[in-house]
């Protein structure tokens, strides 16, 4: 017997597709919250904007983590975009009530049920951090 199984959706297949190939530089001082681990900022990219998290200052290539700002509970709504709590911890989805975790990305709490788009972010160590999908 062939028994047919329902493609699992996945954070990609609600979110519109963007293209990213961004360069920072997290030494520049335009960046200075970077420098420590904990440190984040919102840049310009993706989908509504990504944020960029620091997560260690080891100078290793998985020091930072970049999330896309769209909500995957409502994806279509350019208004819902996730935003850092005051606990540097935390972000919300100010419009449903999401809420995801800051160094990865994963669900706390819905009505969102996937985690938010995570880039591929890459330090050399020294002085750029290179965020692609």
């Amino acid at each position: 017997m062939v028994s047919c199984k329902k493609k699992t959706k996945t954070v990609q297949d609600n979110i519109a597709y963007q293209n990213v190939n961004i360069t920072i530089y997290p030494n520049d001082p335009l960046y200075f919250k970077l420098q420590v681990a904990g440190g984040w900022v919102y840049i310009n990219g993706g989908v509504n904007g990504i944020i960029v998290y620091r997560k260690t200052v080891t100078n290793n290539p998985g020091d930072f983590v970049a999330l896309e700002r769209t909500s995957t509970a409502l994806p279509d709504d350019p208004n819902a975009k996730v935003k850092v709590q005051a606990d540097n911890f935390t972000l919300l989805d100010t419009i449903s009530g999401s809420k995801w975790q800051i160094f990865d990305g994963g669900l706390i709490s819905g009505p969102a049920t996937q985690n938010l788009r995570q880039y591929n972010a890459l330090f050399d160590g020294v002085n750029t951090l290179r965020i692609t999908n």
